[in-house]
């Protein structure tokens, strides 16, 4: 049964890196959203870098769908997930960049979407420790 104690070994690989990127960037998100709304303007205002940042995002979730395809048991659908999730949102970000700037901006000027923009980014944040926790502190399971 090699093949399966290589893809829980690549799912604990994946979930090392993701899991603290993810916890990060949620958590600070989660904190200071209200503070970035100009960052975001910054942003949206140069077409290269939400086609960049896009392009970047398109990548890193299609390295993620290419290399981790297992799809047994919670980390690794949790892993998968966020893959198609990037690419997706990366593609959206280089095919509808105005739609994308519209939902952002339609959240940052509401009060109740920001809070619930907060939630979602706290709940990745509790994600992120969650899947970091998995990658760093618990053996995957043998098979033998």
């Amino acid at each position: 049964m090699q093949r399966t104690d290589d893809a829980a070994l690549r799912t604990r690989a994946f979930a090392r890196v993701i899991g603290p990127y993810v916890a990060t960037f949620g958590i600070v998100y989660a904190i200071r959203l209200p503070d970035l709304n100009g960052l975001v303007g910054d942003l949206f205002a140069q077409t290269f870098n939400v086609l960049m940042l896009g392009a970047l995002m398109l990548a890193a979730g299609l390295v993620v769908i290419g290399l981790h395809r297992n799809w047994r048991g919670p980390l690794a659908v949790t892993i998968s997930l966020f893959g198609w999730f990037v690419a997706i949102r990366g593609f959206l970000l280089i095919a509808t960049p105005s739609t994308i700037q519209a939902g952002v901006d339609a959240t940052m000027l509401s009060p109740t979407a920001t809070i619930v923009a907060r939630g979602f980014f706290a709940a990745l944040g509790a994600l992120g420790l969650l899947l970091a926790y998995a990658g760093w502190f618990t053996a995957p399971k043998r098979t033998t």
